[in-house]
């Protein structure tokens, strides 16, 4: 793909049932601009008509090893293909791929697994989605019962909620959120080129306490679909339900604008966030994420659930923010 192609491009993922915010063209100059990943978009044509996309992009990464994905730092981001020669076609240039590079392994971040003999791993990330109504009503019924309580109590008090093109806020409330779980935070600049490259469908929802900041997510839109992506809140957060009430904000919000479909995002199994999501009525749909390895190779495993990274964690947890704000944008380039 080159800059010609990027209308193409988006109109082919944009007719595509599959095609999702993260099959996008934008990306490919945010993962080269900001995270210095070399894009090899691929693009499958039958004479002057787009017939498949995959957008693929080289990792390489001193502490966490190399690869060849699509998408880094996506949900998803598999091939696309309008037919099966087109698919053969798109894979046959990835796997061309890792022989001139060396990638260790390619990572098709798909839903549903395409690719035959390919190591398929379906128990580690599950996504939830659900329909929206047009009716606040209704979607607050849906809600179970426990948890529709929770947020009434937050509808009910003093938490506002805003909707805003600006990243200060919601950058500032992830950044300390992210370094309390003990993760790297992405750089600020990340959060603005995604508003820049997105535009109206990136935005940010805030919710205030007294005028403070306390919660605050990252939204995307897409086709029919809301997808709040990233999103956290500060210790206070836990004590008045401002991520609840953030949660059905966006979705009260995204009704507004006539969408009706809320996707939760993804979340690893045995996490809070899974929890936290299936207390909403949302069910997981496994992801079945994709690997072709070279000779030798293993399954990465860059889970943050893994027992050798329990120290650093620990340690990251006991950062200043500013020293985790200067560092993290560095580390995560080689996680996503």
């Amino acid at each position: 793909m080159d800059d010609r192609d990027t209308q193409r491009w988006d109109d082919f993922v944009l007719s595509h049932p599959e095609g999702s915010f993260f099959h996008r063209s934008g990306w490919h100059g945010i993962f080269q601009d900001i995270f210095r990943l070399t894009p090899r978009y691929l693009i499958a044509e039958r004479g002057s008509e787009i017939v498949g996309v995959l957008p693929l992009a080289y990792q390489r990464s001193r502490l966490f090893g190399n690869a060849l994905i699509a998408a880094p730092f996506c949900v998803e981001g598999g091939p696309l293909a309008a037919d099966e020669q087109a698919m053969s076609a798109l894979v046959t240039a990835a796997l061309r791929i890792q022989s001139e590079t060396g990638a260790p392994y390619i990572e098709f971040r798909s839903a549903k697994a395409r690719q035959a003999g390919w190591n398929v791993r379906n128990d580690l990330y599950a996504s939830f989605s659900g329909p929206l109504t047009g009716d606040d009503k209704e979607n607050l019924l849906k809600i179970p019962r426990k948890q529709r309580a929770v947020v009434r109590k937050t509808i009910e008090g003093n938490l506002v909620s805003e909707t805003t093109d600006s990243m200060d806020d919601v950058f500032r409330v992830y950044a300390e959120s992210v370094r309390n779980l003990g993760t790297p935070v992405f750089s600020k600049r990340y959060f603005s080129r995604l508003k820049t490259t997105f535009g109206p469908d990136c935005d940010a929802v805030v919710v205030r306490e007294n005028g403070v900041p306390v919660s605050a997510v990252l939204n995307f839109y897409h086709k029919d679909t809301v997808l709040p992506y990233y999103g956290g809140g500060t210790a206070g957060a836990r004590r008045n339900g401002a991520n609840d009430f953030l949660y059905w904000e966006v979705m009260r919000r995204a009704v507004l604008r006539g969408y009706r479909r809320f996707d939760f995002g993804r979340s690893k199994a045995g996490t809070g966030a899974f929890a936290f999501k299936k207390n909403w009525g949302f069910e997981p749909q496994w992801l079945e994420y994709e690997y072709h390895f070279a000779p030798g190779e293993t399954m990465p495993d860059k889970n943050p659930l893994n027992p050798k990274y329990a120290l650093f964690i620990a340690a990251w947890k006991k950062l200043p923010l500013p020293v985790a704000n200067f560092i993290g944008p560095w580390l995560i380039r080689g996680l996503g």
